[in-house]
């Protein structure tokens, strides 16, 4: 196992102190990514001791560490799983090949584009979620937001350092730029729409942590199998902490639904706005937004670029080593969405080309899960949730000229016009939402439009003092 050197300025286990230049580099960046923090990350409670997870080393027991800390001090460093022995390259025209420990001449821009953008999501986040502490509808709920932002903050600290360490005065710069962007900004945004939107409320965070770092799954697992062996094993860990933020969606959406649940029982009606609850028709729009926009994160359906990275292999298929054909993909085709005809249909495509379909359909059958366990609650009153049909409200691939609603038809204008309402989230909704968003400090105590938690954190009781107020 890779020694850790936990007390170091930066903490590492990528002998940062036998490369001074590097170190001296990263020591550098370090003072900007704090004075960032400070002014963009949680907009209050920087001086407050949160009881936050903290990695000391790559194993599973690494993650065991926890205890009160202010989020300003939290140990960001720099963490690589354990080399694989002899690894070699899983797909693409370089299958079976020895995996790279430097950066190929060949591939250099490529990769470089597939940290930056990689990147520049993780403070985007961060950005977004920044007033959320300021309505938090409980103390656990307060620090499972800030555990999600400090990890955001580390794996800033993962592509910083790869681009630092393979790419020289390019890689210093576009680290530089990373902070220099700012999610919303007319001027400097974040490179990708849906880091973009605000994060207003807490269910839109709820939903955001669900589908949208799902999304981040997705992309990190893909980039899991590079052949870059340093990006393969930094993605290896980040997945480790990403399991958490999806954690808190799927739990937070679940506790929300199980309260809308209680109110209706307990008032026999599904009107629970009156008693202060969320009822499932503004879940379900909530939903069908959220899940939409994810939905444009993986791209279009047919992508030169992803079949150049795949051919490359810079980024596989999710769990590419399970997949039983021949990993190159030459000669395979897949069908993929289209709307031909007047309606909606399927047509062939190189399976080469369709990897962002192939990786979005993985995504789709993930989502899934979780929405079929918060209709186990629902079917408590008769009611489901549904996944929207891959079509509705996209702005990205084969859908983005068109409309088609959330149960797979092709409409017009108009009807999309007379219909949205009922669709997705609407000024009402947001101004209903915006007006249960109201901070729960008392240790143990929740807000009326969600359910407590079955357990606390790392074995602590619910009401444990997870943030010291």
């Amino acid at each position: 196992m890779t020694i850790v050197d936990i007390d170091a300025k930066i903490p590492n286990n990528v002998g940062l102190a036998e490369d001074r230049r590097l170190q001296r580099a990263l020591e550098s960046w370090q003072p900007k990514f704090i004075e960032w923090w400070k002014d963009l990350g949680p907009v209050a409670f920087q001086d407050n001791e949160v009881y936050l997870r903290t990695a000391i080393s790559v194993g599973q027991e690494g993650w065991a560490n926890f205890g009160h800390v202010k989020m300003p001090d939290y140990r960001w460093g720099i963490f690589l799983a354990d080399p694989e022995p002899d690894r070699r390259i899983a797909f693409g025209d370089h299958l079976g090949a020895p995996a790279w420990q430097d950066v190929p001449g060949e591939y250099r821009s490529e990769l470089r584009r597939l940290l930056v953008v990689q990147g520049d999501t993780e403070p985007a986040s961060v950005e977004q979620q920044r007033s959320l502490c300021l309505t938090a509808p409980s103390i656990y709920d307060l620090r499972n937001l800030f555990q999600v932002n400090v990890e955001e903050g580390r794996h800033l600290w993962a592509m910083v350092y790869l681009l630092h360490r393979y790419f020289g005065r390019d890689g210093r710069d576009e680290a530089d730029e990373m902070l220099e962007r700012h999610s919303g900004d007319s001027d400097k945004p974040r490179i990708l729409g849906a880091f973009n939107e605000p994060t207003p409320d807490w269910l839109s965070f709820f939903f955001f942590t669900y589908f949208t770092d799902r999304d981040g799954k997705y992309q990190l697992a893909s980039l899991r199998e590079s052949a870059f062996d340093p990006l393969s094993r930094t993605c290896d860990f980040m997945l480790k902490e990403e399991a958490h933020h999806m954690f808190v969606g799927a739990t937070g959406i679940g506790r929300v639904v199980q309260r809308t649940v209680d109110l209706m029982q307990v008032h026999d009606t599904a009107d629970v706005a009156p008693f202060g609850g969320i009822d499932v028709a503004m879940l379900q729009r909530y939903l069908n937004f959220h899940c939409s926009v994810s939905l444009d994160l993986f791209g279009a359906e047919t992508s030169t670029n992803a079949a150049n990275y795949y051919a490359a292999g810079l980024k596989g298929r999710f769990q590419e080593e399970r997949r039983t054909d021949d990993h190159r993909l030459h000669d395979a085709v897949r069908e993929v969405p289209t709307v031909a005809g007047g309606g909606l249909t399927t047509r062939s495509a190189p399976a080469l080309a369709a990897l962002n379909e192939t990786l979005r359909d993985d995504y789709i059958a993930d989502c899934q899960k979780g929405i079929d366990r918060w209709n186990r609650t629902l079917a408590e009153v008769g009611l489901e949730l549904r996944r929207p049909h891959v079509g509705f409200n996209r702005a990205v691939g084969a859908f983005r000229d068109h409309h088609v609603s959330p149960d797979g038809r092709l409409v017009d204008d108009a009807t999309w016009q007379a219909s949205v309402d009922g669709w997705l989230p609407t000024a009402d909704d947001r101004t209903y939402v915006e007006s249960l968003m109201h901070a729960v400090t008392a240790p143990g105590k929740m807000a009326g439009w969600l359910a407590g938690p079955s357990t606390g954190v790392h074995a602590k009781p619910v009401d444990y003092e997870y943030v010291r107020i």
